[in-house]
């Protein structure tokens, strides 16, 4: 695995950050401030963690300018020190770029565009009028469906499956184990059973979209399911057919979203959120995790549902207190209709 060493002012330039300390100064990993050594360089983003920074061992230290003052050594002074901390995650990935071209097990369809410098890997199928953009690396175990498409820079890591007729824009990320443009959960209920409704829509994802390991994603029933540019999907979300997600929104683990949902723009959905379907999320809507979510809003706020957690003891007695509540209101109904009499 390839070292990579960078310099005090080296980062400095990159971050635009002031700089303190040894301009030739080098380190070559990130490690979290407890942890760093003398060849590490860790962040502060948070008041709490400015205790570590009279011990750290670390060989270059980002934070704020506000903290400055106590870490003596070589230093990055930055407005956001989280936000720097992701923005130097990215040179210091060790992750080696796969070696371009097609690898001799992968099949290839005759009528399949892939640009020369894409990295096609072992045992991967690429159907008909696939087109493959530049610099696009693909993990072996890949299936990418006719009438398909992944724009430039794309990374698509091992056993991913994308079904035919499925848009993958700029930028892209998807991990492992997960599939675009299933089949949405489509069926009509008959005197014979259930009759499959045929789905024939597709899937559009725009730029820059991050997408978890073992996520699905339907394809539309006979439009679309869409997701817009800068949205970040975790690991075992859903989103069923013909959902619409707005640019810059955040999907956490665990979420699913029911077929016809649209979701606002650069909302937050935390874990294990349900969200019903045929339902409009306006932009910059917030849901906490567990949050049950049966009816759309007309305006941004922030939302959460589900009891938090309680010993045990005590929860059973609200139980049987949540099943009393209707009994509770008849009765007090009851109570003000006679007041209300004797008034």
């Amino acid at each position: 695995m390839k070292q990579l060493k960078f310099q005090l002012k080296q980062l400095a330039d990159l971050l635009n950050a002031e700089m303190i300390g040894d301009p030739q100064y080098k380190v070559d990993s990130i490690a979290t401030i407890e942890s760093a050594e003398a060849t590490d360089l860790t962040f502060v983003a948070s008041e709490k963690y400015e205790k570590y920074l009279a011990d750290t061992r670390a060989g270059i230290v980002v934070l704020s300018s506000s903290a400055a003052d106590k870490f003596g050594g070589n230093k990055l002074l930055v407005s956001n020190p989280y936000l720097a901390y992701a923005q130097l995650s990215k040179i210091f990935d060790p992750r080696p770029r796969r070696e371009t071209g097609v690898h001799p097990s992968a099949t290839v369809a005759e009528t399949a565009k892939i640009a020369a410098s894409a990295s096609i890997g072992a045992n991967c199928v690429i159907g008909e009028n696939v087109v493959v953009g530049e610099n696009v690396e693909i993990y072996p175990g890949c299936f990418v469906g006719e009438d398909s498409s992944i724009g430039d820079n794309g990374l698509i890591y091992a056993n991913v499956s994308l079904y035919s007729n499925v848009k993958i824009g700029k930028n892209a990320v998807i991990h492992s184990g997960t599939a675009i443009g299933s089949d949405g959960f489509g069926f009509a209920p008959g005197k014979d059973g259930w009759t499959k409704i045929h789905q024939l829509g597709g899937v559009t994802i725009g730029d820059n979209v991050d997408i978890g390991a073992n996520t699905a994603i339907d394809r539309g029933a006979l439009e679309d399911t869409v997701i817009e540019d800068n949205v970040i999907i975790d690991n075992l979300v859903h989103i069923a057919h013909n959902v619409k997600i707005g640019s810059g929104s955040a999907i956490a683990g665990c979420v699913g979203i029911a077929g016809s949902a649209v979701i606002g723009k650069n909302c937050t959905v935390a874990g294990a959120v349900a969200i019903n379907g045929h339902i409009d999320i306006a932009d910059n809507t917030h849901f906490h995790g567990g949050t049950i979510v049966t009816k759309g809003n007309a305006e941004a706020g922030i939302f959460a549902s589900a009891t938090p957690m309680m010993e045990v003891k005590q929860w059973r007695k609200n139980s049987v207190r949540y099943r009393q509540l209707d009994d509770w209101a008849e009765r007090l109904k009851a109570l003000e209709k006679v007041q209300k009499n004797k008034d």
